[in-house]
């Protein structure tokens, strides 16, 4: 489905990207229409696969988790990449996951709780039939994480 955002549009991703848990009664009033409007606008950019879902934005330093690495993953054969992907998606520390061209066929994000943490989570990805190696980089700090931040760029 083709479906092109108008300004309604627009403003409507705008609250649910500042936050996605704002009540459709709530948006309406801020923008002086109905709350079936907003619904229906919704419906339409979820079936047009606009709007893939809602999620929550997590500080995992909070929970403990202050290590962040992004490993590039190396395989013997190109053509084994998705079963490689799917044993990725069984770790639950891997929290990003992408094909990419270049020195490695996959690059990932990881999160762990330490340095400890991290090796065995490393070791778990060495572990994963046809990689052939890997190479870990340590995040010193994350500077800039916003998925939705593009939105806001975007005009119609």
């Amino acid at each position: 489905m083709n479906y092109q955002l108008d300004e309604i549009d627009k403003k409507i991703l705008d609250f649910l990207v500042e936050n996605t848990r704002m009540p459709f009664t709530e948006i309406a009033k801020q923008m002086d229409v109905s709350a079936g409007t907003i619904h229906v606008r919704v419906k339409k950019m979820e079936d047009a696969g606009i709007i893939l879902g809602s999620s929550l934005n997590i500080d995992y330093g909070k929970l403990d988790y202050h290590f962040t690495a992004f490993i590039g993953i190396l395989l013997t054969k190109s053509n084994r990449t998705q079963e490689v992907l799917k044993e990725l998606s069984i770790l639950p520390n891997v929290i990003e996951a992408s094909v990419i061209s270049g020195k490695y066929n996959i690059f990932c994000k990881v999160r762990a709780k330490n340095t400890e943490d991290a090796k065995r989570i490393i070791y778990q990805i060495d572990d994963i039939q046809d990689v052939m190696r890997t190479e870990s980089m340590i995040s010193m700090e994350e500077y800039l994480s916003d998925k939705n931040r593009l939105i806001n760029a975007i005009s119609v």
